[in-house]
């Protein structure tokens, strides 16, 4: 199931917030890219249900309509593929429940039957013309390739005020995958994003295109490219925060990693020397003090040598401490070197999915985009 964090705001807000990543988000989609991790199928294996309703043999639920009416009788209706929300998790099955708990979530047996049933499959390719065409898009080759439809302009603007379709165009990028069009998901994201950052005929859409959209593909060099080229486009350039970070900032940052340990070190080192110094001239305050009482007790009389000949005792005493800062400074010696180490231990600590993906992941649980707008919540 996928949260999308929807956000009305005016322009203005909108361009100067600056986004933040989603946690939720990114735990979703991470799931799907590694084929959800500990996924169990619920369904016996011979169920089928969302290969029956592509095989014309089933309608779906709770409308009652079968998948030849919807292609023939729904194509074109935007008001009814609009205003309708429960056709699209039967169009575009998943491995994860939507909100119409009468659809049923894909098996990996169902998924395999239904790649090789030729007649599920020639649907499936006209449900995704068929939406297509609902957002101003056209699919324009067998590889996947589109472009703007004939009624782009009136469709595009639609698009950009109806903010629950970005729902729907990220269970349809799912499911392609899922179907065995993994091939098709990239020209589609890149023509969103060329549409919404370059063209600007979209603007609203690029907080989901980059947050969602470009995160369901599973191929990470893809992932990159269409990072890269939004990076290029986005502006401003300061608030692009999904591809990695700039050059200069990387560099930046590791001098002050640098130069923090190598400054802690100098001072542990300038402070030992403090103190081994400290050590040594109270070592001579206590040989001196020891010669003075000799001084005053030396006498003609017998007892005065006996004072003398355990006089050495004090000097010895005042060794030991001189000693032990030895011992001391050896221990503090040793630590600049640990010091020292942190910053490549920090690097190895911190890489996870960052250095993976080569990605920024501030996943501090917040919605992406302007945190200042109302924010809906709506689950496809």
């Amino acid at each position: 199931m996928e949260f999308h964090f929807l956000f009305q705001g005016d322009d203005s807000t909108e361009a100067t917030a600056k986004p933040k990543r989603s946690f939720y988000a990114a735990r979703d989609l991470y799931k799907y890219r590694h084929q959800y991790p500990n996924f169990k199928d619920i369904r016996y294996q011979n169920d089928l249900s969302n290969l029956r309703f592509y095989k014309n043999k089933i309608p779906f639920k709770p409308d009652g309509v079968y998948i030849e009416e919807v292609l023939n009788k729904w194509k074109g209706d935007y008001e009814k593929l609009e205003h309708n929300h429960t056709y699209i998790q039967w169009l575009f099955p998943l491995r994860e429940q939507g909100l119409n708990f009468y659809a049923k979530e894909l098996t990996t047996y169902e998924i395999e039957e239904f790649k090789k049933t030729k007649e599920a499959i020639r649907r499936f390719l006209l449900a995704y013309k068929m939406m297509l065409e609902f957002f101003g898009i056209k699919l324009t080759d067998k590889i996947g390739n589109v472009a703007r439809a004939v009624n782009w302009q009136e469709r595009f603007q639609h698009l950009n005020e109806s903010q629950h379709n970005y729902l729907r165009i990220t269970r349809i990028l799912k499911s392609l995958g899922e179907l065995g069009y993994e091939s098709f998901k990239s020209p589609l994201v890149k023509f969103i994003l060329h549409e919404a950052l370059v063209e600007n005929t979209i603007p609203n859409i690029k907080q989901s295109a980059l947050e969602y959209f470009v995160y369901t593909i599973r191929d990470r060099r893809e992932r990159r490219k269409l990072l890269r080229f939004a990076q290029k486009h986005y502006t401003p350039s300061e608030n692009f925060i999904w591809g990695p970070p700039r050059k200069e900032q990387l560099e930046g940052s590791k001098a002050q990693k640098m130069s923090s340990p190598l400054a802690s070190s100098h001072n542990s080192q300038t402070s030992m020397h403090k103190k081994a110094k400290d050590s040594k001239s109270s070592s001579s305050a206590v040989h001196l003090n020891s010669k003075t009482a000799e001084e005053k007790k030396v006498a003609p009389k017998e007892p005065v040598e006996q004072t003398d000949r355990t006089s050495p005792e004090p000097s010895n005493e005042a060794a030991k401490p001189s000693n032990t800062e030895d011992s001391n400074a050896g221990s503090v010696n040793s630590q600049p070197e640990k010091t020292v180490m942190n910053p490549t231990e920090k690097k190895e600590s911190a890489s996870p999915e960052n250095n993976e993906e080569g990605e920024n992941h501030n996943q501090d649980g917040e919605s992406p985009g302007n945190t200042n707008c109302h924010e809906v919540v709506l689950v496809q």
